[in-house]
């Protein structure tokens, strides 16, 4: 039940996001301090996975909700608004690596437990019953996180949104603007990347 405004009842639960965008296009700006609330750790993290750079995954996350703030008109509904986001946020990233794309890049560093985001690594298994397994799940996340920074850009990302994130072939395809075939085939030379790259460390995976 709501009340006379339309709002939920105190307590009750969060409003979708649809609720959410349609009382920012009237001009509710507490509705876009919800939205940004919703989205903001994912929006840093997606940039801080493209930009490997604190600062400038800050800056970016700044921009992007600017940019969200005034697109959001032209959000139709065709896709989830998680979707949309991440496209945003995906498309200043591109702009973002073009104009630095002549300076070195510094690695992160894997084994920093700040740097953010949910990793492959959180799908390799559980930490074993004993302690001799807890230190060999530790040492294969290190070794896949060193593993997935190797990896080239478009291989890195498809693997973090299809793998990772948990988006659908047809919506990783809308957020990289390209089509489905062309992900499958991506994702499938990025997981042959990977295991390649694995092989380094083959006695963590392989024996």
């Amino acid at each position: 039940m709501r009340d006379s405004t339309g709002e939920p009842p105190q307590g009750g639960p969060d409003p979708s996001d649809e609720v959410l965008v349609a009382r920012v296009r009237l001009g509710d700006q507490s509705a876009f301090d919800m939205l940004i609330e919703r989205f903001q750790t994912k929006v840093y993290n997606l940039a801080f996975r493209q930009l490997e750079n604190a600062e400038d995954a800050a800056d970016l996350t700044q921009e992007a909700f600017m940019r969200i703030y005034r697109g959001l008109d032209s959000f139709q509904g065709g896709s989830t608004l998680s979707t949309w986001i991440y496209r945003v946020v995906h498309n200043l990233c591109l702009d973002e690596i073009k104009k630095r794309r002549r300076r070195p890049q510094i690695v992160r560093d894997p084994s920093d437990p700040d740097e953010g985001g949910d990793s492959l690594v959180e799908r390799l298994g559980d930490g074993g019953e004993t302690p001799e397994e807890g230190v060999l799940a530790d040492e294969r996340r290190l070794a896949v996180h060193a593993a997935v920074a190797r990896l080239r850009r478009h291989h890195r990302e498809v693997i973090q949104l299809y793998d990772l994130d948990g988006y659908s072939y047809n919506e990783v395809a809308e957020i990289l603007d390209t089509n489905v075939g062309t992900i499958k085939s991506r994702l499938n030379r990025a997981r042959i990347a990977l295991v390649k790259e694995l092989e380094k460390d083959r006695h963590l995976f392989f024996e």
